[in-house]
């Protein structure tokens, strides 16, 4: 059985739990149970009802859970009766969700992280390296946030700043290699987009839509990884591509520029560029640094001396790399490219090995490992 087929379920199932009069952290647990039981019980015995299956099972998690919880025995009177079995209601509750857990109750980071967790289906590992934390500290953070909600009902929407924050993250975890759940973002923000008129929302669904657009060129049939200077442009979506534009162009004219504004508008300069050489990198340099004011993001300095590096050359580049820490992920990645650039490959190489060994997934560190290969077969002749 595919395992993926019952974790794609959990928002909804998550949802009608929530709804039914769970706290968020309990409800979270019984659906957990659920795709556990789900894991043994269906390679077996399939259910014709896949959703309703599972809601009905959590639910019963949940109650089981909440009887044996003397503290909470004062809500057992509150509690609905236990749904039958059979078909579930149609319907996608899963934006609807990621309002509900940003909750006003936790700060912005908080919310974004556990909305992550429990809806956005990323491990904790994938979070904390989202947000430049160790593991741990990331851990901590999603349990005190459980605490914060166990309490409360979900019942006051966050803010749109947070979910589209959750989004936008999801779609990082996703276009870097998943990409169903990439697609799954862009749904939701379309969603989102459809449903609120805000010119940041606009902008994240741009962004979405133009980097989604290369999907098809980013990997080589091996699976490696393909650079976008050497990308077939010819396998973008240009349909995608000009949605795309279309949605920033109407954004920017508001004249309320955001972050998610600035990056799109950076993809699609490199969408509009025929080929790599004719990128337009003195203005990406600019949105750039449009992009540093807004954030004071140090990855997006890290990505700005990239940039520095094409449009002012690779000196230009290394001087603005120095500026920044170089524990940032893919900072020894950028000095070894910029180094590359600068005509020293023995420094290149060497930096391309460590930097492999620090890549944090397979086609990455590949790539990595091949980059200093050629380096080091160039010097060898």
């Amino acid at each position: 059985m595919d395992e993926a087929l019952p974790r794609s379920l959990t928002p909804q199932v998550l949802a009608v739990l929530v709804r039914r009069g769970a706290d968020f952290a309990a409800a979270e647990d019984a659906v957990q149970d659920a795709l556990v039981e789900a894991l043994r019980v269906w390679p077996g015995d399939p259910p014709r009802d896949a959703k309703g299956w599972l809601i009905t099972v959590a639910w019963r998690k949940f109650l089981d859970a909440h009887r044996a919880d003397t503290a909470r025995r004062r809500r057992e009177d509150r509690v609905d009766e236990e749904p039958a079995p059979g078909p579930a209601a149609a319907g996608d509750d899963t934006l609807k969700l990621y309002f509900l857990c940003a909750h006003p109750s936790l700060t912005p980071s908080s919310a974004v992280a556990l909305t992550l967790r429990a809806v956005g289906g990323l491990t904790t590992r994938q979070i904390a390296r989202a947000y430049l934390v160790p593991e741990a500290t990331m851990a901590q953070r999603i349990s005190r946030a459980k605490r914060t909600v166990s309490g409360v009902r979900l019942d006051r929407p966050g803010d749109v700043a947070t979910v589209l924050r959750v989004l936008y993250l999801v779609f990082n975890e996703g276009y870097s290699g998943d990409i169903d759940l990439a697609a799954e973002a862009v749904r939701l923000t379309r969603q989102l987009a459809a449903a609120i008129d805000h010119p940041e929302v606009a902008g994240l669904l741009a962004l979405m839509l133009l980097h989604h657009a290369r999907r098809a060129a980013r990997t080589a049939p091996d699976g490696s990884l393909v650079p976008l200077a050497e990308q077939d442009r010819g396998q973008w979506d240009t349909t995608a591509i000009a949605e795309g534009v279309a949605v920033l162009q109407a954004a920017l004219a508001r004249d309320r520029l955001g972050e998610f504004q600035a990056q799109a508008a950076i993809a699609a300069l490199h969408a509009d560029a025929p080929t790599a050489e004719e990128t337009d990198w003195v203005q990406i340099v600019e949105w750039y640094d449009e992009l540093a004011r807004l954030t004071d993001s140090p990855v997006i300095r890290l990505n700005r001396a990239v940039a520095v590096g094409e449009a002012d050359g690779p000196r230009a580049g290394l001087a603005a790399l120095a500026a920044l820490d170089d524990s940032l992920p893919r900072y020894t990645a950028v000095a070894a490219y910029l180094h590359e650039r600068d005509g020293d490959p023995a420094t290149a190489a060497r930096l391309y090995a460590e930097a492999a060994h620090q890549a944090t997934s397979l086609p990455e560190r590949d790539h990595l490992t091949r980059q200093a290969a050629r380096l080091n077969s160039r010097r060898s002749r």
